[in-house]
């Protein structure tokens, strides 16, 4: 039988938690920002309200936040569900709590240096590899505690 979460645990995961979906959030508006200040757009209809607008599928700048958009969804989704399974196998609170700050913190800091204030590499692969490892490492523990 898996142990419960504690509640200092939980409360810590609800916290930083609800602050990546406010930053995943906030990538739509990003988006959308950035099409309206380029005045490039995906529809037609979208487009229809400015003579200036276009249609295009390859602005570097709205392709870029696009991209990092794209990379929050594929992270932070398996980030949930291996930090909801991995906090069952009761991790110390200390533990948990730096580990899911350090990712949160990653996946903001990548969004910065990717698609709002664009830095050289490594910068953007430091920020990815932060979180990406954090992920694995709560996975692969999850693994060895429920392996038989």
């Amino acid at each position: 039988m898996a142990p419960s979460i504690d509640a200092e645990t939980f409360k810590i995961f609800g916290f930083w938690g609800s602050i990546l979906v406010l930053k995943i959030l906030a990538m739509a508006v990003l988006t959308g920002r950035q099409r309206m200040r380029k005045k490039v757009f995906a529809n037609p209809e979208d487009a229809a309200r400015d003579k200036k607008a276009k249609i295009a599928f390859d602005d570097p700048d709205v392709e870029r936040v696009r991209r990092a958009h794209l990379n929050d969804l594929e992270n932070v989704v398996p980030w949930f569900i291996a930090t909801w399974i991995w906090l069952g196998t009761g991790p110390s609170t200390w533990l948990a709590g730096l580990l899911i700050r350090v990712f949160v913190l990653s996946r903001i800091l990548h969004t910065v240096v990717y698609a709002v204030v664009p830095l050289p590499q490594p910068s953007r692969a430091i920020a990815f590899f932060l979180g990406y490892f954090v992920t694995l490492y709560m996975a692969a523990s999850t693994i060895l505690y429920y392996s038989y």
